[in-house]
């Protein structure tokens, strides 16, 4: 193993009342590719900054190869005080030269000379990558950096890390911008840091093993720490099985989503019968909304159900919060109309977070001061309660400003989620959450009685929660998908139809062909065999899957890691390929029958 080129040894930070980690050792290799994975509240920032040199620790020692610059990517830049964010991007201590700056910006679409008073999360996000990236460092340490960006950057900054020379270490929300980019992990938690040398991909099955380990381990210690390490286990690895059910039945509603759609490229939900109708709760009938001459929403038609989950993806500015204020009725078409029923009622949990003042307490927020909390008309222990939410329950009194960005997110989930409604409209939902409460907020929505409309740029968490996908390029089309994120791109990416070829009009030409009265012998095979074959590939993809969980297996045999990896990439295709070709034939095989 080479010398690292940046390394902690002995870290210890005292914070408040106690340290807040102590005897940590790092050690960050030339081209290493970091996950930082740990609880919100654990430290993950503090030991970023800590890396950086930012922080004078308590105990440790820091050593840093000569000529090696190491650039921190802050989760919230401060850009407060510039005139412009192009004044922000030159301001750093080592400024980097102007020309890499404007370079970056053009690639990743910011306008640097915007006010930086006036600008928006995303914005911000934009120039402080720019400031980043253009200082040309040996190590990034990447805190967030996905947080407000839009899936044309997002896929940017992922090409651009996929090729960069130096070395980062990545905390993000976003797992599959953790899967795809990172080789190694390191897990903050209860104040020690643990490495393995699988990327995100593996950690869910390592850590399991590490909790399981544990537990083994305290058989043989006292009752106290047995049962906080039975809370923990069960707090995380039997929800994530737990999540494993809903996933499934996630697949079924997407299934009769699916049949409701009818044939690809019409957006209107169409309802055959009287039971169903009553069930709708929005209504949108060739809506079009206009700002000036530009149509942001474009002769839109949807029929929204009871209980189900609504995604919305596109780029920033391509009219994702104008179709959710025409849905919820915040904003009025200028064509067509919207209904909604009489009895929906609704929580709004934008990206501002601007219920919680840093100066009330936790149970402010939840109880109104006292000590009990009404769940959905259930009265529950304020201690209690936030236990649900993954806090600890001494956490009652604790202002709400000493709180992480992810602890005051997880806070407010809470306070809303107790709240009855029938409606749940989540902008951005999981910005500054950590994996464990990103579980959590699936497991929540999951189990919500009513309908729920999400605008997230997190393609996994769209992936494991939402029925229908709303995605919106910018032309004012709405493509309507049964299915997640994933099921949106592989509708963008398949072949438009050939035109058909222009034959001489002839007598018999124009008589209409006759309708076929049954499938070909061909297409009857693959719909009766499909369903088995889609099976067999799931079952394959699981077992494969279960291999690369092997947190050696890397290490031990990298070659097989590969293949394995190839392979499942190569079967989800073959398996949504052929989703795709039973789905056709369903429909075909219901047309025959009218």
């Amino acid at each position: 193993m080479s010398a690292p080129i940046l390394a902690y040894e002995n870290l210890g930070l005292v914070q408040g009342a106690g340290w807040l980690f102590r005897g940590l050792d790092l050690h960050i290799g030339a081209r290493d590719r970091l996950a930082l994975i740990g609880r919100n509240g654990a430290g993950k920032t503090t030991l970023l900054k800590c890396l950086a040199g930012l922080i004078e620790t308590d105990e440790g020692r820091r050593t840093i190869q000569p000529g090696t610059k190491v650039v921190l990517l802050e989760q919230d830049p401060a850009v407060a005080g510039f005139a412009t964010l192009r004044d922000f991007t030159l301001a750093a201590p080592d400024a980097p030269p102007a020309h890499a700056v404007d370079a970056i910006a053009g690639q990743i679409g910011i306008d640097l000379d915007r006010p930086a008073a006036t600008a928006s999360g995303g914005e911000r996000r934009r120039a402080a990558i720019a400031r980043a990236l253009a200082q040309d460092p040996q190590v990034l340490l990447l805190d967030e950096p996905t947080n407000h960006l839009d899936l044309a950057a997002i896929e940017w900054l992922e090409d651009w890390l996929g090729r960069y020379k130096g070395a980062f270490i990545a905390i993000s929300h976003d797992r599959t911008f953790l899967t795809r980019l990172t080789r190694s992990s390191l897990w903050l938690d209860r104040g020690g840091i643990r490495r393995t040398e699988v990327g995100f991909g593996g950690f869910d099955a390592w850590t399991e093993k590490v909790y399981a380990e544990e537990a083994r381990a305290a058989d043989k210690l006292d009752a106290k720490l047995k049962l906080e390490l039975h809370w923990l286990e069960r707090g995380v690895t039997a929800r994530r099985k737990r999540n494993q059910g809903r996933l499934a039945k996630l697949h079924e509603m997407r299934a009769t989503r699916a049949a409701m759609l009818g044939p690809p490229g019409t957006a209107k939900l169409g309802l055959a019968n009287d039971d169903a109708k009553t069930k709708t709760v929005i209504d949108a009938e060739r809506v079009t909304k206009r700002f000036g001459e530009r149509a942001i929403i474009r002769d839109f038609s949807l029929r929204v159900q009871r209980g189900d989950r609504i995604g919305i993806v596109g780029a920033n500015g391509a009219g994702k919060t104008t179709l959710l204020k025409l849905l919820t009725g915040e904003l009025e078409p200028d064509e067509g109309k919207v209904v909604r029923a009489r009895t929906l009622t609704g929580i709004v949990i934008d990206q501002q977070r601007k219920l919680l003042d840093p100066d009330k307490r936790v149970r402010d927020i939840l109880a109104d001061g006292g000590d009990w909390v009404e769940v959905r008309g259930v009265k529950k222990h304020v201690q209690g309660y936030l236990k649900d939410y993954l806090f600890a329950p001494e956490l009652v009194d604790a202002r709400i400003g000493t709180l992480s960005g992810g602890e005051r997110s997880r806070l407010l989930l809470a306070r809303e989620f107790a709240r009855a409604s029938n409606l749940l409209v989540l902008d951005e939902p999981t910005n500054d959450l950590d994996l464990e409460t990103l579980d959590l907020l699936q497991e929540v929505i999951a189990d919500y009685d009513g309908t729920v409309l999400i605008v997230s740029h997190d393609r996994d968490f769209l992936d494991r929660t939402v029925t229908v996908t709303l995605g919106l390029d910018g032309s004012g089309k709405v493509d309507v998908v049964a299915g997640g994120y994933a099921d949106w791109v592989a509708k963008r990416k398949a072949p438009a139809p050939k035109p058909a070829r222009q034959e001489p009009r002839t007598a018999a030409a124009a008589i209409p062909p006759k309708r076929a009265a049954k499938l070909s012998y061909k297409d009857q095979r693959d719909f009766d065999l499909l369903p088995g074959r889609i099976e067999e590939i799931g079952a394959a993809i699981a077992r494969d899957e279960a291999a690369l969980a092997d947190p050696d297996l890397y290490t031990r045999d990298p070659a097989r890691f590969q293949a394995l990896m190839t392979a499942i990439g190569a079967a989800r295709q073959e398996r949504d390929a052929a989703e795709e070709r039973w789905l056709e034939l369903a429909e075909q095989v219901e047309a025959l029958a009218t």
